[in-house]
């Protein structure tokens, strides 16, 4: 039987952003930089059982692949999609088991916890993580990079995180791309909270061995699974290499080439690609990678803006703000904690995330998943009744 995707028209459906639902209160807005939220045709699509392995979903998981393939700006028959279940972090210890040998050194401009992740994810794989410091609140230049690579010709690749969710940075993957390619290095992309948004094209950077996203940032599916788009010849050269059965991104390609691009090596998420493909097909009917990214561009426009109107102060410069999430110091008042904040927002049907990962302590507002200006504008009459109720209105200017 052939599996309808929650009602929706295919390419052409019409876009119309919705709110998640919560038990406490009617509508929930989320704004954390994941999981997202998402729209209700994509949760619909989750409600039904599905047998990975059966004849008609074959065909639908294949062609997820293509797409995520051409998004990234990859070519048929010299780059593939290779998934495996899971967070970011699978990925990108896949991607580092995989094309970097063991004990082999990778050079990570650090700037922001999940370049440390990288860093830690790297070293218990049995690589040499060399940290390249930068500031929390600017992207690493080319120059940095080239200079490091210049001065330890041990080091095989640059692995980099395109968006750090703990400040709100975005590296220039096209700028360092281009300094490790002119070394004759390769990079390996942490994309998680940028694919789909903010630009890539794998084409063009040759240099790169693996970009990595998953279901649920930018592309707004449900959790559960992420992808490494890879150039073929790599990923099949370096099979075995891993040390990990699971976390071997070469034998994902070749169990894919033996078995066809429908198959798995083991059981997936499957109700969550379901879910992916009617995410995708809103993407596509919503206008792409363009239109999303102005979509988040102006979600943050107006939530930065607002939230310095009431008082609160940006952890980032306008000129290195990116757009998938603020970051905001904590307000300096003795009624304050982001934990009450958290709490008093969610009574108020706005869910923000509850920890910060930057050195001073901050408040961390994500502008993607399927919410829009206006649901930003909701969002700060929100967070302007939060801090009144905790005595902080306007005393963090």
């Amino acid at each position: 039987m052939r599996r309808g995707r929650g009602g929706l028209s295919g390419h052409g459906a019409r876009v119309q952003l919705g709110r998640a639902h919560s038990p406490k209160v009617a509508s929930m807005i989320f704004l954390t930089p994941g999981p997202v939220q998402t729209r209700p045709e994509t949760r619909a699509a989750m409600a039904i059982d599905i047998a990975p392995w059966d004849r008609d979903f074959g065909p639908e998981y294949a062609a997820i692949r293509e797409r995520v393939r051409d998004i990234a700006g990859g070519v048929e028959g010299v780059h593939a999609t290779l998934p495996l279940q899971g967070a970011g972090h699978f990925l990108v210890e896949a991607a580092i088991r995989t094309f970097v040998p063991p004990g082999g050194r990778i050079l990570v401009p650090s700037n922001g916890t999940y370049a440390d992740r990288m860093m830690r994810l790297a070293r218990e794989a049995g690589r040499e993580p060399v940290a390249l410091p930068v500031p929390d609140t600017r992207g690493v230049r080319a120059e940095e990079v080239a200079a490091a690579l210049e001065a330890d010709p041990g080091i095989s690749h640059v692995c980099m995180v395109y968006s750090e969710t703990g400040s709100g940075i975005v590296n220039d993957p096209a700028a360092v791309g281009a300094a490790v390619r002119a070394a004759g290095r390769r990079l390996i992309l942490d994309a998680v909270s940028a694919f789909g948004a903010l630009p890539f094209d794998l084409k063009a950077q040759p240099e790169c061995d693996a970009v990595l996203f998953t279901s649920n940032k930018c592309l707004e599916g449900m959790p559960g699974i992420g992808f490494a788009v890879c150039p073929m010849d790599r990923a099949r050269g370096q099979a075995g290499q891993a040390g990990s059965w699971c976390f071997d991104l070469g034998d994902v390609l070749k169990h894919a080439e033996r078995q066809g691009w429908g198959s798995f090596r083991f059981t997936p998420p499957v109700q969550a690609l379901h879910a992916f493909a009617v995410a995708l097909d809103l993407y596509a009917a919503e206008g792409g990678q363009a239109a999303r990214l102005a979509r988040y561009a102006e979600n943050m426009r107006v939530l930065r803006a607002g939230a310095e109107a009431l008082g609160l102060v940006p952890y980032l410069d306008a000129e290195h703000q990116g757009p998938i999430i603020l970051t905001l110091h904590q307000p300096e008042t003795p009624g304050f904690t982001l934990q009450g904040f958290v709490e008093a927002l969610k009574r108020r049907g706005v869910l923000i995330s509850n920890f910060f990962t930057t050195q001073s302590p901050t408040i961390r507002i994500g502008c993607i998943g399927a919410v829009t200006p206006d649901d930003m504008q909701v969002a700060l009459r929100a967070m302007g009744e939060a801090l009144e109720e905790l005595g902080a209105a306007r005393k963090a200017a």
